[in-house]
């Protein structure tokens, strides 16, 4: 359980680290963004995060923050071509421009419609609706992204494991679509039945749309790849080769070659982060132990780290010592064996504790990214009691 709220301290020393931890955000409820949407502005140099009021901005170099869009919204994303963030608000999306205020909206939702992402030039928005009048599930929370804005609180449901079995066996009627950023015209591009959830397009390639099939992991084919300019189907991008092998929580390298996802061989026994090159099919899989399993992932921007957010008893890799936010170090396996371009590249990945989370609850995802300059890993907490935004240096202090 988390603490009794407190004020937390601005600046402090992990004493089981030795890294130095600071609170960034002065608002209580405050948070980063889900660890695969886009939290940093075009420039690199602010920090997007959520507060009850809206949507702030910090600056990274003087921490010094304001509110740049105010009252009940989503967001979606922050622009890597413009200094905007993206978001909705009743039932439409809009565009703010963090530097100048300037706000447009771009087009009204479909019926029983979200969106979820942006695409790297800035062109396209993506998302699904709910076809028909079953139950709109399109209106509750969307599985790990949650946010306060729409009326929830930031921790997940206690109830998600059975609301996750009910909407997977629903097979509701779903379309997935596209929106044009400049005439809010809407097109939708694949149908299925199956639940399509965690949009993510690539942060270089402005046409390569991610996405999975939501669900229980252990029922799901999880990872799907499309274009959204060609009309071809979706490219499946794992495939199981034992009963309960899970695969999920995908997310791309910041140069859009590699998608990333938490596989395990099975469920809750042997822990792997795998990677997948989209241009050559090459497979890359990072071996982890138990306690350094990690709800979510990420990796810097030159590939070279990788960041975990860990997790508590309660979670599936069942850790008797996993609450910590980890630094990874990948080390691929010496191949010394036989050569085939098919075989999978194993490898360790080489853990490193940042920040103590004895003290943090885990219904609230730490959910990490690292600081376009790679010097800090990004995290929100409620280690003090109420949910503020955390950064841990990288480097060790001396």
């Amino acid at each position: 359980m988390a603490a009794l709220a407190v004020e937390p301290p601005e600046s402090w020393v992990d004493p089981d680290t030795g890294h130095r931890v600071v609170r960034l955000t002065k608002e209580k409820g405050s948070a980063s963004l889900y660890f695969n949407q886009n939290g940093y502005t075009a420039d690199g140099n602010r920090l997007v995060y959520t507060t009850p009021d809206g949507i702030s901005v910090l600056d990274l170099r003087t921490r010094a923050s304001r509110l740049v869009v105010s009252g009940r919204v989503r967001m979606i994303d922050a622009g890597r071509r413009h200094q905007r963030v993206y978001y909705l608000r009743d039932s439409a999306a809009y565009w703010t421009d963090v530097d100048s205020g300037e706000t447009k909206k771009i087009g009204d939702l479909p019926p029983r419609g979200r969106i979820s992402t942006v695409n790297a030039d800035e062109t396209l928005l993506a998302g699904t609706y709910i076809e028909g009048d079953g139950r709109d599930y399109n209106n509750a929370r969307p599985a790990g992204a949650v946010t306060q804005q729409q009326g929830h609180a930031l921790d997940q449901p206690r109830n998600k494991g059975q609301m996750m079995e009910e909407r997977w066996a629903a097979k509701l009627p779903m379309g997935l679509f596209t929106m044009n950023i400049q005439t809010g015209e809407v097109k939708t591009i694949h149908r299925d039945n199956n639940w399509l959830n965690h949009l993510l397009f690539s942060p270089t390639d402005p046409t390569l749309l991610l996405f999975c099939h939501e669900g229980p992991w252990h029922k799901v084919d999880r990872i799907w790849l499309m274009r959204t300019d060609d009309g071809a189907a979706p490219k499946k991008i794992h495939t199981r080769t034992m009963a309960m092998e899970i695969w999920g929580h995908e997310f791309w390298s910041a140069d859009g070659k590699t998608i990333w996802y938490d596989l395990q061989t099975p469920r809750g026994e042997d822990f792997w982060l795998a990677g997948y090159r989209v241009d050559t099919g090459e497979r890359t899989w990072y071996h982890l132990q138990r306690d350094e399993w990690s709800i979510h992932f990420n990796v810097t921007r030159d590939g070279s780290l990788f960041a975990g957010d860990g997790g508590d008893p309660g979670q599936v890799a069942k850790a008797k010592d996993g609450q910590w936010i980890y630094l990874f170090r990948p080390e691929l396996v010496a191949d010394r064996g036989l050569k085939d371009a098919n075989f999978v590249k194993p490898g360790v990945l080489r853990a490193e504790r940042l920040v103590n989370m004895a003290k943090h609850g885990y219904r609230l995802e730490p959910n990490v990214s690292f600081t376009p300059d790679q010097k800090w890993v990004v995290f929100r907490s409620n280690m003090f009691g109420d949910t503020y935004v955390f950064a841990v240096e990288v480097a060790k202090g001396k």
